[in-house]
C-alpha cells in the first residue's frame, strides 16, 4: 500500500492515486485522486472510493518492492 496506482474502469475511465485501503471485493480507496479525461484533460478528485465491479485493469507506478523515500 502507499503506492501510486493506475486503475482503468468501465466506460474507459482513468484513474491515478496513491493505495490507502483494499478489500476482498477489490473496492478500492484512493488517495490524491486525478482523472485522466479523453484529450489529456485531468481532473483532481481528492480521496475516492472504486467499487471493485468497476475496474478493469491495476498497473502499479511503482515498484512494490521500493519503499526508499
Amino acid at each position: 500500500m502507499e503506492k501510486r496506482l493506475f486503475v482503468q474502469l468501465n466506460g474507459n475511465r482513468k484513474v491515478i492515486g496513491i493505495l490507502r485501503g483494499y478489500d476482498v471485493f477489490l473496492n478500492i480507496v484512493l488517495d490524491e485522486a486525478v482523472e485522466e479525461k479523453p484529450g489529456g484533460d485531468r481532473e483532481r478528485l481528492g480521496m475516492v472510493v472504486i467499487r471493485g465491479n468497476s475496474v478493469v485493469m491495476l498497473e502499479a507506478l511503482e515498484r512494490m518492492g521500493d519503499d526508499r523515500r
